[in-house]
């Protein structure tokens, strides 16, 4: 049902859905059934209507409305590109070389704000966040794809999740506000690597804002959390991998904001810990001194009743458990004592020593299911970074401007979160959403 529906706003068909609604009618040979089919069709449509409306009055020109509609509406399609000239030809092919300008103009060249547009985007599904609990989680990450050449800025020889190695392509960086429910980007914002950075005649010709300066990709999460911050959004817990967690300033800055977080680290991660290799306290009295210690050796040295294994959610075809083990702890830095927190470590079965392991400053008294619960939401956004770029083509922008490429990642996100939207109306078909069971799985 959800095809039929993406086929509805592509050609616009929501005007006349009756029409549509014959077919399926024949072949269910329900009326009731078809009845609710043509209904879901003219409320789906009636539901884009508004949305769109909503983007459009942030725009700045009403003459960017209809170009709007249509960008999405190709970003919905079942096309196999989503750049603008198959767009153009999609939308429009009577006259696809003046809509090829149309749209050309819009994402490459119009001056309207990504933010103002990701706002609305992100008031738009809100209510379903609010519907099962409000925001939970905020989520740092970045994603990459795959470029060829040397002209489209930021393009450089770094590590791309596309391809899981190093490689020619753009990376961006973003965030997003979860629940067990569902979740959706609220900031985007291309990595600028720094021979990019200081390269005048490469950021002229690609119309690099002279505000933009060289950003570590967490310097980039932090801006974007403090401005998620200042225009009113929850952050709940923040979880991010290593490639953030490890930053010591990151996280700082984080519990400054009052909001708890859960880091990835590296194995070799140090903290305090006295000579029996047992966690050492701030207020421990015992005389034995306190040394650093990697975390991978602090794993090994706990006793067998401290793993356990917990299951976190319902897989596509099994139950997802593994071994964890967790101890409070002082994460070592500088000289001075920092506060404590949660060292939470995994150790699947069958592999020969821990694999994973994080800080967190969730409360002290947390539940240890609520903890890896919490800490394995993360599958969301590595779920919305593939159907971003499988769905609505987040990765398809062909064109090499800093404008063009920030236009076209805003309109992919905002045509995903339609579409996460209206996964609402569809009863659902398979196993459900991320959730605590009744009774999560502790030996």
């Amino acid at each position: 049902m959800l095809t039929q529906l993406r086929a509805v706003i592509v050609s616009g068909a929501y005007r006349s859905a009756p029409g549509i609604v014959g077919a399926t009618t024949q072949s269910l040979a329900l009326s009731s059934m078809a009845e609710m089919l043509e209904q879901s069709l003219v409320d789906t449509g009636t539901r884009f209507e508004k949305f769109a409306v909503a983007i459009g009055s942030v725009l700045g020109h009403v003459n960017r409305v209809g170009p709007m509609i249509d960008y999405i509406r190709g970003l919905l399609s079942r096309a196999e590109r989503k750049s603008v000239e198959p767009i153009a030809a999609l939308t429009n092919p009577e006259h696809t070389a003046a809509q090829h300008q149309s749209l050309l103009h819009f994402i490459g060249n119009s001056g309207w704000s990504d933010q103002d547009v990701l706002d609305i985007v992100y008031a738009h599904v809100l209510p379903i966040l609010n519907s099962h609990g409000g925001t939970e989680v905020t989520i740092i990450d970045d994603t990459g794809w795959k470029k060829k050449g040397v002209k489209t800025v930021g393009v450089a020889r770094q590590y791309c999740g596309q391809t899981g190695k190093t490689d020619n392509c753009l990376v961006a960086v973003t965030l997003s506000s979860a629940n067990h429910h569902c979740s959706v980007p609220i900031a985007c914002r291309l990595y600028l690597p720094k021979e990019w950075a200081e390269d005048a005649k490469r950021r002229e010709t690609a119309h690099v804002p002279k505000s933009v300066k060289f950003m570590t990709k967490p310097q980039i999460a932090l801006l974007q959390l403090r401005d998620a911050l200042n225009r009113g959004i929850p952050l709940g817990t923040v979880l991010m991998d290593a490639g953030y967690g490890c930053n010591t300033k990151l996280r700082d800055a984080i519990s400054e904001m009052k909001a708890p977080y859960v880091a990835g680290i590296h194995p070799h991660a140090t903290v305090w810990v006295n000579s029996a290799g047992i966690p050492w306290r701030e207020d421990s009295t015992e005389e034995r001194p306190a040394k650093r210690r990697q975390v991978r050796d602090v794993a090994v040295d706990l006793p067998i009743d401290a793993w356990k294994t917990i299951a976190w959610r319902q897989g596509s075809c099994e139950l997802l458990e593994s071994t964890f083990a967790r101890v409070r702890v002082h994460v070592a830095h500088g000289k001075r004592v920092r506060p404590e927190e949660w060292l939470l470590i995994e150790w699947p079965e069958g592999e020969d020593k821990p694999t994973r392991y994080w800080f967190s400053t969730m409360a002290k008294d947390v539940d240890f299911t609520d903890l890896v619960d919490t800490t394995k939401m993360r599958w969301r956004i590595e779920r919305d970074y593939q159907e971003m770029k499988q769905e609505v083509g987040f990765s398809h922008y062909e064109g090499r401007g800093w404008r063009g490429v920030h236009h076209h990642a805003t309109m992919s996100i905002a045509a995903y979160a339609f579409l996460v939207s209206e996964r609402e109306t569809i009863p659902p078909s398979g196993p459900g959403c991320a959730r605590h069971f009744e009774k999560s799985k502790v030996s």
